[in-house]
């Protein structure tokens, strides 16, 4: 199973209203099960350097199956994935990236969102894996 495009659709109308919601001005793509670019949206005078790190983020999320932030936990000195984000061309493990699951709990894809501070990265891009 993959994310569809209408859902995808979905997904970034949902987190751009989060981001207004909390005036921020977000980067936020979609990728599907494969990790391939499926939908991205640009909120009119977003970072232009968080477009790559919204990609990456829904990369690492879908490649790990599991929330960045977590695994930028895991990911910290002495920690069981230290330097992890060296691999895949680079991942980025600080909060703003979520996979996204059917209602099997297959996984689908993910959501990656970039532009303000990772709480509210993190916010938005959970409001969007809301919108499915």
């Amino acid at each position: 199973m993959n994310i569809t495009l209408s859902q995808a659709e979905k997904m970034i109308a949902t987190a751009k209203e989060k981001a207004t919601a909390l005036d921020t001005k977000m980067n936020i793509a979609i990728v599907d099960a494969g990790a391939n670019l499926v939908a991205f949206g640009r909120i009119d005078g977003a970072w232009l350097g968080s477009l790559d790190i919204s990609i990456k983020k829904a990369k690492t999320a879908r490649y790990f199956d599991m929330n960045t932030g977590i695994i930028g936990e895991l990911s910290q000195p002495g920690e069981s994935l230290f330097n992890i984000e060296h691999s895949n061309n680079g991942l980025i493990t600080f909060p703003g990236g979520v996979p996204l699951k059917n209602a099997t709990g297959a996984i689908i894809g993910a959501i990656g969102v970039s532009g303000s501070s990772v709480e509210n990265d993190h916010a938005v891009a959970e409001a969007g894996s809301s919108a499915i």
